[in-house]
């Protein structure tokens, strides 16, 4: 086995890696930038070497660089992770010619399959189904709306070198085409150094379904089973699970099958995933291979039981697999959801800055097991596993200059609607504070009957959510429930407030039992009646909830149960009130007497500002072109300037029809959120 393993990567990937390194006893090197000096990373290596400059492509993705570090450490093995250089062929040829070993696949799979145009060109002549399309290269904007049509709209503009939604644009229309095929030639250049682009058919109704493959040196290959990522938003998978709730045996087992046999027919050897598209009659396309460790692997070891990280090691140090298509079984469900440095409510774009609080919910280690490369039977029902990769901790930084994902919880059960329900309370538990993230809408997905159903494609965000995420509204029983923790937390702290001075002690203040919870805008009238063990709240129509909890003030979880249901709400004493956060409505509460009720109502609305005029920068990040100059009229839809954050280029359009009086801002300008780009008339 390798003396030392140094992982050319940052983040959770990178703490992923370590941790089945550290239980393998294999001691680990880290590299970083000025940026992750004091990454959590750096913080779990065994020792860490400096590579360079925050930029990526002056950092992690300079071979050069990584090299270098390679030689000084004297590690004899390199996981690259995922991103960066974990499927740069050079790479990996550059650590053949320095002996070192890569964990990942030889320099000819990556070649064959890393390039989306001759993987595509390599699945056509091994009879897989793919998806029709100009797989040749383009040249320019005319060239792809001229292809765009022989193709017949919609169509997908890819990079070919592309990954993790970056480089891919959908086009309806040759204007959208042309516009698509520069953004998906800059994002392209910028993110990989290839800005070669090809253009395919958008399938409609389509769901992204991939295939977890395992193969060694010696010629076994075996499938893991599926994924469902068609949770996705801007082509950016946001929720994985694992199996799918539309594959039947039969299909399952066809995929899988062609998986394998693409892997070996390029001589394929490490974990990789074939990525199809499916559509509704169960038709699946091939769409490319990865050839690294994906994103949403967790998933598929939470269901298998098999560690695809130790595998990838012992696949590089020449070991067979230990495991048959045979031993592969399925068992339970399995759910992944991506925590994003990103403000669901200014349409999930980045935010960046400091952790203030950073506390997820407590990991719970179960679901199947394999001792040996044998499967050792089912997990007992009813048990659950919380798991959370991350790479953050409190206090930490979420910089401008790397991918904004800061965690992927995930949840696993012996059922679907188990795995979703632990889900819920998992994300429930997670406390995020300091930046935009997107915690509210991943809960709302949660609860959203089409998911919970399974009915869903890749068009599930933009089809049920099509204005954006505006938050939760909960319903007429969740509000009550909501009432009733208000007023158990509200009377706590005014029995609290009765004792707070020896003075005091002996004449306890009398505290009014009859009160009015404001959940939002809605008024919830509760008698309330606190003694030891609990709080029992009646409504207006004599229903009475018992709320049960261990929670003192402080705290700013609330865990315990409502009208004898379990109920996990973040809390939050603000002024004139609390906040109020659960399954991803997110509140303002004031619990006030009947009188204060009514002088409240009173009160004018204090309205705010007026930024109709103004186009704002809707998050922090460098202006790449400015499309308009003062005293242009605009018309609404129109394209005013690209916004560059996190690797990703965001075009801000005119939200009405209007005049330009003012640019404050041109190409090369670095802004804040809320910075005013430009004024109109």
């Amino acid at each position: 086995m390798f003396n030392k393993i140094l992982i050319a990567n940052r983040g959770e990937i990178a703490c992923r890696v370590m941790k089945t390194a550290r239980k393998m006893g294999i001691p680990t090197v880290a590299i970083y930038s000025d940026a992750d000096k004091h990454a959590l990373h750096v913080q779990m290596a065994d020792e860490a070497i400096h590579i360079g400059p925050p930029p990526a492509n002056q950092s992690y993705i300079v071979i050069d660089k990584v090299m270098e570090a390679i030689r000084a450490s004297g590690a004899k093995a390199v996981h690259p992770g995922y991103g960066f250089l974990s499927e740069n062929a050079k790479f990996a040829e550059a650590l053949a010619a320095e002996g070192v070993a890569f964990v990942g696949p030889p320099v000819g799979a990556i070649e064959a399959m890393g390039d989306k145009i001759t993987s595509k060109k390599i699945a056509q002549e091994a009879e897989v189904s793919t998806v029709p399309g100009y797989m040749g290269l383009i040249e320019d904007a005319d060239e792809a709306v001229k292809i765009s049509n022989q193709i017949g709209y919609p169509v997908m503009i890819k990079a070919s070198a592309g990954g993790g939604g970056k480089g891919m644009r959908i086009a309806w229309t040759d204007e959208e085409a042309r516009e698509g095929f520069q953004s998906s030639k800059n994002e392209a250049a910028s993110s990989f150094g290839d800005d070669r682009i090809f253009i395919e058919k958008f399938v409609t109704q389509p769901r992204h379904i991939e295939i977890q493959v395992l193969c060694d040196q010696h010629g076994n290959g075996v499938y893991l089973g599926e994924r469902e990522c068609s949770i996705q938003r801007r082509n950016q998978k946001v929720v994985e699970e694992a199996p799918s709730p539309f594959l039947d045996e039969e299909t399952r087992r066809a995929m899988g099958e062609q998986a394998v046999a693409l892997a070996k027919a390029v001589g394929y050897a490490s974990a990789g995933t074939v990525e199809f598209i499916v559509d509704g009659e169960k038709n699946f396309y091939f769409l490319e291979m990865n050839t690294r460790l994906q994103v949403e692997h967790p998933v598929t070891e939470l269901i298998t039981g098999v560690d695809l990280v130790e595998q990838m090691i012992r696949v590089a140090a020449g070991e067979p697999l230990s495991i048959t298509q045979d031993d592969v079984k399925l068992t339970g469900w399995a759910i992944e959801n991506r925590l994003y440095a990103e403000d669901p409510y200014r349409n999930f774009l980045p935010s960046i800055g400091r952790l203030t609080r950073y506390r997820p919910p407590l990991e719970i280690a179960a679901g199947p097991l394999l001792a040996n490369g044998k499967w050792q039977g089912d997990a007992p029902a009813g048990e659950i596993a919380v798991r959370n990769d991350t790479g953050v901790f409190e206090g930490g930084e979420i910089s401008m200059y790397y991918d904004p994902m800061i965690a992927k919880l995930c949840t696993w059960a012996p059922t679907r609607a188990e795995a979703i329900e632990a889900m819920r309370n998992a994300l429930d538990a997670f406390e995020v504070e300091g930046i935009g993230h997107n915690l509210p809408f991943l809960a709302a997905v949660m609860d959203h009957p089409r998911f919970t159903s399974g009915n869903i494609t890749t068009a599930f965000i933009a089809e049920e959510y099509p204005d954006g995420f505006a938050g939760v509204t909960p319903d007429q029983k969740t509000v009550e429930r909501l009432a009733a923790v208000a007023a158990h937390l509200k009377i706590l702290k005014e029995e609290r407030a009765a004792q707070i001075s020896g003075a005091m002690a002996n004449h306890k203040r009398r505290v009014d039992p009859d009160w009015v919870a404001f959940i939002g805008k809605e008024a919830v009238p509760v008698h309330v009646e606190h003694a030891d063990g609990g709080t029992d709240v009646r409504l207006a129509d004599g229903t009475t909830l018992r709320v049960v909890s261990d929670w003192t003030l402080g705290d700013t979880v609330f865990s315990g149960t409502v009208g004898g249901a379990p109920m996990i709400v973040k809390t939050e004493f603000i002024r004139g009130g609390a906040r109020l956060r659960y399954r991803g409505a997110d509140l303002k509460v004031v619990v006030r007497t009947p009188r204060q009720a009514e002088l409240a109502a009173l009160m004018p609305e204090k309205l705010p500002p007026d930024t109709s005029k103004l186009l704002l920068c809707p998050m922090p990040g460098l202006i790449v072109k400015v499309d308009v100059e003062v005293g242009q009229e605009v018309q609404e839809g129109q394209a005013l300037c690209t916004v560059e954050a996190m690797k990703m280029e965001n075009i801000l359009r005119a939200e009405r029809k209007g005049v330009v009086a003012k640019v404050n801002a041109g190409p090369g300008d670095s802004l804040a959120v809320d910075d005013v780009i430009m004024e109109f008339e």
